[in-house]
């Protein structure tokens, strides 16, 4: 029988981001990000939501990082908010805002966690969204390059692993639209979808001068990685054909071809170019070679997949559609794939040419309607029964030869869902949001058990 037993070096552990658990939007010379803008414009947040106290991390970080020590994981991945270190999104830093993650890292090191630092995870200085339209400009990513800079210079004596940008597509595809509201902030709208793309590329340009700007800054030797969710083509049965379509799809569903390509090989996927023809980004020279950084590991964030066929046509596949009774948690995004694990990671070594490449998990989890019951606990068996599928299949990606080195599950704890506010619960741990009191679900004795273990549980 299958024992699903982990590499004794593997990392587990678990990860937020800074405007979905801090609160705190008016303390320690914070300003406004874009995110503090978007959910206070109406109609654009599921009940008007904001994360101004959101888990109220910021004062109960000390209580949290307990829970983790409770929890077991060594490794915590958390993000720095740009608008806590440089307000207005470009010149003074305001040592208030570093002195707050200083006391956070000292106090996960003093627990013995690891911390895990994601750079940019989506709220940007609303200033700059005021000054030149965010990421619509190039001078984006010389800002976030200068801000990473600050960031690194002050607590790289802490901090060893640092991650650039998270989910590239969410804060630019999802974030700018044409003729149309889009669903993430900024919530700008364009007039064409050359913009749009305009906007991912100069992320990219962000990545790959934030790198420079880690390993430049950094006093000590570090890791750098990026994390992006590209999209994950799953074969519908293991066949040859089936295998080969699958990888012919993974070009250009989701934006893979467009970000996680440049990102990895150093070029947008001819695939990708060709599909858009004139709305494909301008790229100036010396751009690729400045987005295609080193990189000591590819942080992979994962919830499902895509199903695809071979198919008699131009293409030689076929996306599938899930079919209404599908079965899917409480997103509407959230088909329960397991097997998007296995094939996203099998694709970073296959479809794009990089076996050389460790990843790590850094977000998987699941959204589901927990309630308290009379005993006040949260029995959420749909939320463990999603977990042990998805590590098998990443037990199955180690045990093929596949360089998987580490899990962070999303979320340590129910935090504002972006739009959709405090509606959907990704967390091991319940916040009931009146009292702000932490209450373990049944997924977190289930995960500590399993890091225990060093096994799927």
């Amino acid at each position: 029988m299958t024992s699903y037993q982990f590499p004794e070096a593997f990392w587990w552990g678990s990860a937020t981001a800074s405007y979905q658990i801090e609160g705190a939007v008016n303390e320690g010379g914070r300003k406004p990000s874009v995110w503090d803008t978007f959910s206070a414009t109406p109609g654009r947040t599921f009940n008007g939501d904001t994360g101004a106290i959101a888990c109220d991390h910021y004062h109960r970080y000390e209580h949290d990082i307990d829970l983790m020590a409770q929890l077991g994981i060594k490794h915590y991945r958390f993000s720095i908010a740009w608008s806590r270190i440089i307000p207005d999104g470009r010149g003074t830093v305001n040592e208030q805002g570093i002195d707050f993650y200083k006391r956070l890292v000292d106090c996960l090191r003093d627990k013995g966690i690891t911390p895990h630092a994601t750079l940019f995870h989506w709220d940007s200085p609303q200033a700059l969204e005021d000054a030149y339209g965010s990421w619509q400009s190039r001078q984006m990513a010389i800002d976030y390059a200068d801000y990473v800079t600050a960031v690194v210079s002050r607590l790289g004596d802490r901090i060893t692993h640092w991650m650039t940008l998270n989910e590239i597509p969410c804060f630019t595809h999802w974030g700018y639209g044409v003729d149309s509201d889009p669903p993430n902030a900024p919530g700008t709208r364009v007039s064409s979808l050359k913009q749009v793309w305009q906007t991912s590329h100069h992320a990219l340009l962000a990545h790959g001068l934030g790198c420079q700007a880690i390993r430049a800054a950094s006093p000590v030797p570090c890791s750098v990685s990026l994390v992006d969710n590209f999209a994950v083509t799953v074969p519908i049965n293991e066949s040859p054909d089936h295998i080969e379509a699958t990888k012919k799809a993974f070009h250009t569903v989701g934006k893979n071809g467009g970000i996680i390509f440049p990102a990895l090989t150093g070029q947008y996927s001819p695939a990708l170019l060709e599909k858009l023809g004139e709305n494909a980004p301008d790229i100036q020279n010396g751009d690729l070679e400045t987005i295609h950084q080193p990189l000591d590991f590819l942080g992979f964030n994962i919830y499902s997949g895509d199903y695809v066929r071979a198919v008699d046509n131009t293409l030689g596949y076929e996306v599938i559609d899930f079919p209404e009774r599908y079965p899917k948690l409480n997103m509407p995004w959230l088909n329960i794939s397991p097997d998007c694990i296995y094939w996203g990671i099998r694709h970073i070594s296959e479809t794009v040419g990089r076996p050389d490449l460790p990843i790590v998990i850094t977000e998987n989890g699941c959204a589901v309607a927990d309630d308290l019951n009379s005993q006040g606990e949260v029995i959420d068996i749909d939320r463990i029964l999603y977990l042990r599928q998805h590590l098998r299949s990443a037990h199955r990606a180690i045990a093929e030869g596949y360089p998987l080195n580490g899990y962070f599950l999303w979320s340590l704890m129910d935090n504002f869902e972006w739009s959709y506010g405090y509606d959907r619960r990704f967390g091991l741990i319940y916040i009931d949001y009146p009292t702000q009191n932490r209450i373990p679900k049944a997924s977190f004795d289930w995960y500590r058990e399993c890091i225990r273990t060093n096994r799927v549980v």
